[in-house]
């Protein structure tokens, strides 16, 4: 299985300054566009599964920040992220997205900020999944938070090759690898998944992304990652014994379904999406 980020395709953080039209030049179906195709044609020639991200436009004309994952077999699972916010005309999807491949595992997909809300990965696990694909752009973001991320110069990117300590640094440092390690890996644990971390590197439109993509054993450890300032590839192993003898499984069995309604009543404290991310004056 290979796992490339989250509107890998299309590019991410420029498309919140394009109008519908522009949006619309990007986006293409799924399984029927072009990009889709091309990954079930090296999906085949390979025989691996192939996950990728793009803009998706249904028959309708929606608009959906979509994960595609090709497998071998000629099958496609879909997943709309669930917390779209880069664009007023990219709608958010109401599915999880849990599938099986031709390979043997159960796996998920939850896109960037789906990620955060811990919901979201339990609910993933609890339909089965053994294995999370986790794509993303992430790190250096500018945050309404003041320890969550921050803003990277991009002349650190630009001068990486004269001083690659520098950027080395902030990729690993509070505005990368930092913030992932205060959470990503409870997603793993807590829920006995395998966790694969896909993510942009570079620089996105005004911001650098941190890269940052590892691959964490439902013990929530990192088997392998990567902080180089440019294109990489992590490649690890997985054991599936490994995830009838996590915690996160065993924890996943001793669960009270009874006392949970309240997860599913709202707080009133509830705003739609894009103000959580960008404030009120969005």
């Amino acid at each position: 299985m290979i796992a490339f980020p989250e509107m890998c395709i299309t590019g991410y953080w420029h498309v919140r300054n394009l109008t519908r039209e522009d949006i619309e030049l990007l986006a293409e179906p799924i399984p029927a566009g072009p990009s889709t195709e091309l990954l079930h044609s090296l999906s085949s020639t390979y025989g691996m599964t192939i996950g990728a991200g793009l803009i998706e436009r249904t028959d309708d004309g929606s608009l959906y920040n979509s994960y595609v994952v090709a497998m071998p077999d000629g099958t496609t699972a879909r997943h709309r992220k669930i917390h779209a916010f880069i664009s007023p005309y990219i709608n958010s999807g109401n599915q999880y997205t849990v599938f099986d491949t031709p390979h043997g595992w159960r796996v998920g997909v939850l896109t960037c900020y789906d990620n955060n809300i811990i919901e979201n990965a339990r609910i993933t696990a609890l339909m089965g999944a053994e294995i999370l694909l986790a794509p993303h752009q992430t790190g250096g973001c500018r945050s309404r938070s003041p320890r969550a991320m921050g803003r990277i110069d991009p002349e650190l990117w630009y001068r990486r090759n004269d001083n690659p300590e520098a950027i080395e640094s902030e990729l690993r440092g509070p505005k990368g690898r930092g913030w992932l390690m205060r959470w990503l890996p409870s997603r793993a644990h807590d829920n006995g998944m395998f966790l694969v971390f896909s993510n942009g590197v570079g620089i996105d439109d005004d911001e650098v992304r941190t890269g940052n993509a590892m691959i964490l054993d439902p013990y929530g450890e990192i088997l392998i990652e990567t902080d180089k300032a440019g294109d990489d590839m992590v490649i690890a192993d997985l054991d599936a014994d490994e995830l009838t003898t996590s915690s996160g499984q065993r924890w996943l069995k001793a669960r009270r379904p009874d006392l949970y309604t309240k997860l599913t009543e709202a707080t009133g404290r509830e705003i739609e999406m894009r103000i959580v991310r960008f404030g009120e004056d969005e």
